[in-house]
């Protein structure tokens, strides 16, 4: 007999995409030539570890519940910090804070609390559906005007074959996370589908060249945009039918707020997208029956059961 194939271990999706981050800021530090300054690496690093471990310790203190860190040792303290260590060290690359670095803090801690502050109950159990990284970003850019994000920024000491090599490496290894941790291909097909098709239309209604429309598409940003970002298993949906629902939920949110000439279009997409899916989720849960307790149920079975058995005399 053939034996199962062995499930994926869930954290490794979240372990590899640490990962990928964490090398990336390294060599974009080192040999690419970030513009971003390495105390803003640390600095949201800092600012995320911490953050992250005092809102869970609060959240667990008003729920009398034990902290998700806790009882594990060393081990389970790591992999608990991941979704913070990515969190933060995707902020500290996908925008440009000039000096002030407490507003690199600010994005930090505004994009973990997130988790803590936009939660809906889903069979049973508390989810945050607000994506934390762009929630982050899209507060911050609302607020300070003057950071923004360095697409340009990220590779200007790569030049000829490279400024293609380097894009190709990250959307492969981003193709493969999500074929083999996130599941979220459908997702992806239905957000780009649904932009090519938006894009060639406003190129027919502009009368504009197409490629004009689609060169966004080619860029690193809009790369980690689509396959790191997008795909978070945590607020994302998981079924394909609803990743295609989501996917090109963005998609039509990123052509309406783009005709309103709204800056940095992508990521308030995803947060509107992501707002409206938190109502659905919440909307259902309502409109689910309440568990019933263990007690009741027993009692309601053995009823069933005395009812429909003869009764002997």
């Amino acid at each position: 007999m053939s034996t199962p194939p062995k499930k994926r271990d869930p954290r490794m999706g979240l372990r590899t995409s640490a990962t990928l981050a964490t090398v990336f800021v390294i060599l974009g530090q080192t040999f690419f030539g970030f513009e971003q300054s390495v105390a803003q690496v640390f600095v949201c690093l800092a600012a995320g570890y911490a953050s992250a471990l005092f809102f869970e310790w609060v959240d667990a203190k008003a729920n009398g519940d034990v902290p998700g860190y806790a009882g594990g040792g060393f081990k389970k303290l790591a992999d608990w910090l991941l979704s913070a260590h990515m969190t933060s060290i995707t902020l500290s690359f996908l925008l440009y804070y000039n000096r002030q670095l407490w507003i690199a803090a600010c994005a930090v801690v505004l994009a973990i609390g997130s988790k803590y502050l936009f939660r809906v109950t889903v069979n049973g159990r508390l989810q945050h559906f607000m994506n934390p990284s762009n929630f982050g970003i899209v507060v911050v850019l609302s607020v300070f005007k003057w950071v923004g994000v360095l697409p340009w920024g990220w590779t200007i000491n790569l030049h000829g074959a490279w400024d293609v090599i380097v894009p190709l490496i990250i959307l492969g290894l981003g193709f493969r996370l999500n074929l083999l941790f996130t599941g979220r291909l459908p997702l992806i097909g239905a957000w780009l589908g649904t932009f090519i098709l938006q894009a060639a239309f406003r190129s027919w209604r502009m009368d504009t060249p197409l490629v004009g429309q689609l060169v966004v598409l080619t860029g690193i940003t809009m790369v980690l945009f689509t396959l790191y970002m997008i795909t978070d298993p945590q607020t994302s949906p998981s079924r394909p039918r609803s990743q295609v629902i989501f996917g090109a939920g963005i998609a039509i949110a990123y052509s309406i707020l783009f005709d309103f000439h709204l800056q940095y279009t992508m990521f308030y997409a995803v947060t509107a997208v992501c707002a409206i899916r938190g109502v659905v989720l919440y909307v259902a849960g309502k409109r689910q029956p309440a568990p019933q307790p263990a007690v009741f149920a027993a009692a309601a079975a053995a009823g069933s059961m005395s009812q429909a058995a003869p009764v002997g005399r």
